[in-house]
Order: C-alpha cells, then structure tokens, then sequence
C-alpha cells in the first residue's frame, strides 16, 4: 500500500523528490485510426514519456439518448453521433496491439474509462492506473468500481468545486489516489489556468500527491506547474494541430513534446533539495571574488 505523498505507477514511484511522471494524453486524438495511435506512442516513447494515456467510453452509456440520432459532419461522410462515437472507439483488438507496441517501445499505457463497462474492459490488461476524467468526478459508480481494482487512480478536478473534490476523494480513498489541478477549457487560456491551486490542493489534501493535466496552448504554464510541484504532468498530444477533432488544438506536437519533457528533467535538476551548500563550482569564484572571509568559513564543497 503507497503511503505519505508517493504512489506506485508500474513500476516507478511517484510523488516529491521523484522524477516528474510525464504523460501524452492520446484521448481520441487518433480518430479512430490504430496508425494514428501507434504513430502517437511512438512519438511519445522517443520524447521521454513515461506513459500514453487513451479514453475509453461504452457509446451508449456515455452519449446523451436525444443526441444518438442527431447528424454531424465528420471526415467520414454525415452520420449520426452515436455512430460517430463508435466510429472513434477502439475495441479489444485495438487496445491489444496498443498494449503490445507499448510493451516494444518501453512505454506504459492506461486510460479514462467513462462508465463501469469501460473499467471491467480495461482491466482485461495490467495497466499501472487508471484516470478519473473531470466530467466523471462526480459519478460515485464508476469511482467505486475504480477504488474496487486496487489500482492508482488519477483524479482530474477540472469543472468541479472543492466540495465536489473532497466528495470524490472520500468515494475513492486516499491511499492509492493522486490528484490533478486540471481547467477544463479547451484550450485553457492562462488567466484561467490558476496554477497557485497546486499549492492549494497540497495544503488540502497532504497524504495526496498533487499533479497537472494541462489544456493549455503552449509549454511555459506547464512548465511552471512542475516548477510549483507537480509530480505528475498530463499533456495532449496530436500529430498535427490542425487535424479534425475537438482536442487536436488544445494538443502539443512531436516537437513540442520532445521540448516539454526536455526542459522538465531541467527543471526538475535545478530545484534540487533546498539545503544551501556551497558548490564546488563556487570555489573558483569564491578565493578570487571573497576579500572579507565570513564567519567560521570552512567550506565543505558539495
């Protein structure tokens, strides 16, 4: 059982003084297309993610029935919204091949399910967790089925009010959970992102660790959150921004994400772990600079 602020993710702990735990949020970005997700995994592992996370939905649980006949345009021909949600739903088969690219490229997998059915479907693979989307933090069902799998459960908080939050927690435990700051704008635009509630939540909920899912155009603010503490960041990711589906645009490409998880591992480095030494690069500078020794300056290089 995980204790304090670290939870077990596969194989890696996360929490404080652990690396930051970076994960693609594929979501439906694929379309539907197996080559899209696998192209998107592969983007991923070659970025320095520690995992890919997809949604997974029961199509007729998760769409409102007055919409199931509603018609839409989509890059297959006019159809209806419930053939449309399968139409991007992968089935087992899919999450098979998914499961063994992964396994290839070195990179863990796991996803939001959206409905009980879509729990007892993912757990036919031994994921490291699963994900609470924000639009499911308030369905006590699926947040009982998640705690029942004994799994880490990472919970968004997006569209929800802080006593919705400490309802969801109580549903779920806190022994295996970790909390996301999330905004559930797509994109989110930076007067709304509010990155001081990562301080906030960890105040909140101190045995919890806290973490980010970033809706967010750019790579500054989530850069910051991990700056702020975030063990645990969540980024979409896409191909091409400019592809067909509401996330692409709220989503970082190849590019993007190599710099992303380049520049955490930076930042991470120079937080250190706030007990002030004198470094041994310092020494140089210190005999030539220093005219006035201090106190007691017996210096012990670190």
């Amino acid at each position: 059982m995980a204790s304090n602020r670290t939870r077990t993710l596969g194989d890696r702990q996360v929490g404080p003084g652990r690396p930051v735990y970076v994960v693609g949020e594929i979501g439906i970005n694929h379309n539907g297309e197996l080559e899209n997700a696998l192209a998107l995994i592969d983007a991923a592992a070659e970025a320095g993610c520690d995992a890919v996370k997809f949604q997974k939905r029961t199509p007729e649980i998760c769409t409102p029935r007055d919409q199931w006949a509603v018609e839409r345009d989509t890059p297959w021909g006019r159809m209806t919204y419930i053939d449309y949600r399968h139409r991007v739903e992968f089935g087992e088969a899919e999450y098979a091949a998914i499961d063994t690219h992964c396994r290839k490229r070195g990179i863990d997998w796991f996803a939001s399910p959206w409905d009980v059915p879509s729990v007892e479907f993912l757990e036919k693979f031994d994921l490291p967790a699963h994900k609470v989307a924000s639009a499911c933090l308030t369905d006590d069902d699926l947040l009982r089925a998640l705690r029942a799998t004994g799994r880490t459960v990472i919970m968004s908080t997006g569209m929800s009010t802080p006593r919705q939050i400490r309802h969801a927690v109580e549903v779920l435990g806190s022994e295996n959970t970790l909390l996301c700051h999330t905004t559930s704008t797509y994109p989110a635009p930076a007067e709304e992102l509010n990155l001081r509630m990562l301080d906030t939540l960890g105040r909140e909920y101190p045995n919890i660790p806290i973490g980010y899912s970033g809706h967010e155009i750019g790579l500054q603010t989530t850069l910051a959150a991990v700056a702020l503490g975030a063990v645990f960041v969540e980024r979409h990711i896409t191909l091409d921004r400019a592809m067909w589906g509401s996330d692409q645009a709220a989503s970082v490409e190849p590019q993007g994400l190599q710099r992303l998880v380049r520049d955490i591992r930076v930042i991470e480095q120079a937080l250190g772990d706030g007990v002030k030494k004198v470094y041994e690069g310092e020494l140089a500078a210190m005999k030539k600079l220093r005219r006035v020794r201090g106190a007691a300056e017996e210096v012990v290089p670190a």
